[in-house]
């Protein structure tokens, strides 16, 4: 497939549809087709995206509207709950676009492909009803990944995510004053990610998140129960062989920063620490929450869904 690709925003005006709007800006292939935003409608998107230098305005597109407008490609970066009804709409048209939701709304459907291109890659080929993960969930699966075969006991998971992944409505978890000096935790038991990731390992994962100061990045300790000894270089040679080769995962020795990950496409994994019998081990995953927590994992499978160079238009 040679030539542009057309693609459409829904969700333009949050933190994620942001950096999206960034990547695809400087893409080779992609460009905005349209970028809707209820509270920006009319409004030149090169105002509050300077990444972007064309005439595109915002518009409020209803689903029938957006499902209307023929894009190649549409991305749903909308809360949890609103999905369904622009799937709907797309599908009394009679429109197929390549289509990647970054809400919950899909991840527990096996009609739509979950795409966390480190993991699922070898079932995307011809995907294009596209569920993109989590951005916790993403920290808590590659930190486990690489051990599922050996796990004994569930998987407790402790995450600390920037105050951005509570997106821009108003509420305290997003609310500066009230997250100085101070650590807020929240969904203690049955967060969605933790179902998310239990049904994507196939085995259950105990999480606890919390929300920092910060403004982005996410830092995920996991304590895996082991079901024999092992070796931290055996286990050091397990994540390096998982991510060998892979551009967006990178292998540390140290338990890693969130500092060093803000603002960078990638995850990095390491910290690996066992206890004297060898059957426990802590691993720390950090990664920045709107991009391979989501905007930059979206490009990730919007390259693929088209058959393009998985990362290109992304920095590396």
């Amino acid at each position: 497939m040679s030539g542009r690709i057309s693609l459409g925003l829904v969700g333009a005006r949050g933190y994620v549809g942001a950096e999206l709007i960034k990547l695809v800006a400087t893409h080779p292939r992609f460009e905005l087709a349209f970028v809707s935003s209820r509270e920006r409608d009319g409004l030149r998107l090169a105002e509050h995206e300077p990444a972007y230098t064309g005439e595109l305005r915002y518009s409020n597109l209803d689903a029938a509207a957006a499902a209307g407008q023929g894009a190649d490609a549409l991305v749903l970066a909308l809360p949890n709950g609103m999905a369904a009804g622009f799937v709907a709409a797309l599908d009394a048209a009679g429109a197929n676009p390549v289509v990647v939701d970054l809400s919950a709304d899909y991840r527990f459907d096996a009609a739509w492909h979950y795409g966390l291109p480190e993991l699922t890659r070898v079932r995307a080929a011809g995907a294009r009803r596209i569920s993109n993960p989590g951005c916790y969930a993403t920290a808590m699966q590659l930190a486990v990944a690489p051990m599922r075969d050996a796990l004994a006991g569930p998987v407790q998971c402790f995450g600390v995510s920037g105050y951005s992944g509570a997106g821009t409505s108003a509420s305290d978890k997003n609310n500066p004053d009230k997250l100085r000096d101070n650590l807020m935790p929240y969904s203690l038991v049955g967060h969605v990610h933790e179902r998310e990731v239990t049904r994507q390992l196939g085995h259950p994962v105990e999480f606890m998140p919390h929300v920092a100061p910060h403004f982005r990045g996410i830092t995920l300790t996991a304590n895996l129960h082991l079901a024999r000894a092992f070796s931290r270089d055996e286990v050091q040679q397990r994540y390096q062989a998982a991510y060998a080769g892979e551009p967006l995962v990178q292998v540390v020795d140290e338990a890693p920063w969130v500092s060093r990950i803000a603002g960078r496409h990638g995850a990095e994994v390491g910290g690996f620490t066992l206890s004297a019998d060898g059957r426990r081990l802590v691993v720390v995953s950090t990664l920045d929450n709107l991009l391979k927590g989501a905007a930059t994992q979206a490009l990730q499978n919007l390259n693929l869904a088209f058959g393009l160079p998985e990362t290109m238009g992304i920095p590396t």
